[in-house]
C-alpha cells in the first residue's frame, strides 16, 4: 500500500492520540507502544489531509452527462393539489431538447422517479437514460414521487404522503416507483374518457431492485419491465446497491415499452453495471421491430411455437392469495394456448431460496450505498448532487420509524452484520446468486418463458401510519 504523502494540516485535523485509540478499539485492539502510536497517527493524518484536499477541490462533470440543451431554461414547480389529485407528482416541469436527434418520442410526456426529501434543485448532470429520451424528442414533465429511500412495496412512505390508485382513492399503487405507474395508468384512463387525474404522463422511467416496477404495473393494470442486468445504464440514478440496480420503462402498451427499451439500452462507458453482454448503443436490438415481427408470425391461431413454463414454486409462496394464484394460472393457460403456445408446469426447487439469497447478498452492505452514499469499490460515477445525511441520529430514527421502518431495519441489519457476522456469509450468498442463475438457465433450456405471479394480492387500502 503506497503512502502518497506524509503531509498533514493540524489546523483542520480532527485526529489526536485519543481518537486514534478509539478507532483502534473499534477494531478490537490497543496501540500500546508510544512510538507506534505516533507513527500510526502521522499516517492517519496524512490520509485525512489527502481526503480534505479532494473534498476542497473542484468536482468533475463527465462530458457525456452534461445536461442536454433545452428549448428554454430548466425550472420546476410544485403543482397545486387540484392538479395533483393522486399526489403522484413531486414537482412539475416542461423540459424538451432544443435539437433532438430523432422524433421517435416527439410529443410523448415522460416522468422519471424521484427519491429526495421534497425539495428540488437543478441537477448538474442528466442521467444517461434521461438524455437519451430527450434526444429522441420526449418532453420531461416532471419527477414523480418515490417511496422513502425506495424501500417499500407499497405507496404510503413518501415524505409528501401516500400516492393513490387511479381507480380507487385511498388504495395503494404498489412501490417503490409508485407515482410513475400511477401517472401512466391515469393517462390511459384519461384517454378512455376519464378526466379527473390532472396532469398525467404517457411514459415513465422507474427503478427496480426488488419488484419496484413490476409490482406497480401489476397493481395499476399497465406494463413495466425490469430489463436484463446491465442492459440499461443506471448512471445518474440514486443507487440502492449496484448488484440489484435496474432502470426500466413503464407504459400502457407493449409497443411503447419496446420503443422506450430501444432508446434506453446500450453501453454508456460509465456505469460499472455494464457487462460484456451489454451492446453498444448502435447495436442495441430493435425491440419494436421484434415485437411487430413476432406478431406477424403468430397472427394466425396455432402459429406460436413458444413453450410457456408455469413456475411451480412461485405459486406456493407465503402470502399469495388463492384468487391471484388461480387467476394467473387460468389467464396464462387460456391466453397462451389460444395463441398456439404450449403451456407446461416446470419446477425450479431453488426458486424457493431466492428471497433468502437476495437478503443475504444485499442487506449486509445496502446501507453503505443507500443511506451513506458510499461508492461500491468499482470505478463509478455517483451523482454529485445526491447526498444523504450521515451519520444517522435520533431525528433520523424518529422520522424513518414513523414513515418507513424498513429503512431503520436496513441500518440495523448492517450494524449487526458488521458487529457479529463474518463477511464470508455475504460472500457465500453472492456465490449462491450464480447457483440460482444456473438453475433458472436450466429451466429456460426447456421452456422459452417462465411465468410467475407478480404480486401476492390485488391492491389494498393504505395502512394507517400509526399502526405499522
Amino acid at each position: 500500500m503506497s503512502i502518497v504523502s506524509l503531509a498533514s494540516n493540524d489546523s483542520l485535523s480532527i485526529l489526536n492520540g485519543e481518537e486514534l485509540q478509539r478507532l483502534a478499539a473499534e477494531l478490537g485492539f490497543t496501540i500500546a507502544d508510544p512510538h507506534d502510536a505516533q507513527s500510526y497517527l502521522l499516517l492517519l493524518k496524512s490520509f485525512e489531509a489527502v481526503m480534505f484536499q479532494v473534498d476542497a477541490g473542484d468536482d468533475y462533470v463527465h462530458p457525456a452527462l452534461s445536461p442536454v440543451p433545452t428549448t428554454k431554461p430548466r425550472s420546476f414547480w410544485k403543482p397545486d393539489a387540484k392538479d395533483n389529485p393522486l399526489n403522484a407528482w413531486s414537482h412539475r416541469c416542461d423540459i424538451a431538447a432544443a435539437q433532438p436527434t430523432s422524433n421517435l418520442l416527439r410529443g410523448a410526456g415522460t416522468s422519471p422517479s424521484k427519491t429526495m426529501d421534497g425539495s428540488l434543485s437543478l441537477s448538474p448532470i442528466d442521467a444517461t437514460v434521461v438524455s437519451r429520451l430527450l434526444r429522441a424528442g420526449a418532453l420531461i414533465k416532471g419527477p414523480s414521487t418515490c417511496e422513502n429511500f425506495c424501500a417499500s412495496p407499497l405507496a404510503c412512505t413518501s415524505v409528501t404522503g401516500p400516492v393513490h390508485h387511479p381507480l380507487l382513492h385511498g388504495y395503494t399503487t404498489g412501490g417503490s416507483s409508485s407515482s410513475s405507474c400511477a401517472l401512466v395508468s391515469s393517462d390511459a384512463l384519461h384517454r378512455s374518457g376519464n378526466d379527473v387525474f390532472g396532469e398525467t404522463a404517457e411514459l415513465a422511467i422507474g427503478g427496480d431492485q426488488a419488484g419496484s416496477i413490476r409490482i406497480l404495473a401489476c397493481y395499476t393494470g399497465i406494463y413495466g419491465l425490469k430489463p436484463t442486468f446491465g442492459l440499461v445504464p443506471y448512471t445518474g440514478a440514486a443507487s440502492m446497491t449496484p448488484m440489484i440496480d435496474h432502470l426500466g420503462p413503464i407504459a400502457s402498451s407493449i409497443e411503447d415499452i419496446a420503443m422506450l427499451l430501444k432508446l434506453m439500452a446500450g453501453w454508456d462507458g460509465i456505469d460499472p453495471r455494464m457487462t460484456p453482454e451489454t451492446p453498444l448503443v448502435a447495436n442495441a436490438k430493435d425491440y419494436p421491430a421484434l415485437v411487430n415481427e413476432y406478431r406477424q408470425t403468430t397472427s394466425e391461431p396455432g402459429q406460436s411455437v413458444l413453450r410457456i413454463g408455469l413456475l411451480t414454486e412461485s405459486f406456493g409462496v407465503a402470502g399469495l392469495s388463492q384468487q391471484v394464484c388461480e387467476l394467473v394460472r387460468k389467464a396464462a393457460r387460456e391466453g397462451f394456448e389460444a395463441a398456439g403456445a404450449t403451456v407446461v408446469d416446470i419446477s425450479v426447487p431453488m426458486h424457493s431460496e431466492g428471497p433468502i439469497i437476495w437478503t443475504a447478498a444485499t442487506r449486509p452492505s445496502m446501507a453503505l450505498g443507500l443511506l451513506h452514499g458510499k461508492p461500491s469499490g468499482h470505478l463509478s460515477y455517483l451523482s454529485p448532487h445526491i447526498q444523504t445525511q450521515w451519520r444517522p441520529n435520533q431525528d433520523t430514527y424518529q422520522l424513518l420509524t414513523q414513515s418507513n421502518p424498513a429503512v431503520v431495519n436496513i441500518l440495523l441489519s448492517q450494524v449487526f452484520d458488521k458487529s457479529h457476522l463474518a463477511a464470508s456469509i455475504e460472500a457465500k450468498a453472492h456465490r449462491k446468486v450464480f447457483q440460482l442463475r444456473t438453475a433458472y438457465d436450466a429451466a429456460l433450456a426447456q421452456v422459452d418463458v417462465l411465468v410467475t405471479p407478480c404480486a401476492p394480492t390485488v391492491s389494498m387500502p393504505h395502512p394507517d401510519p400509526g399502526h405499522w
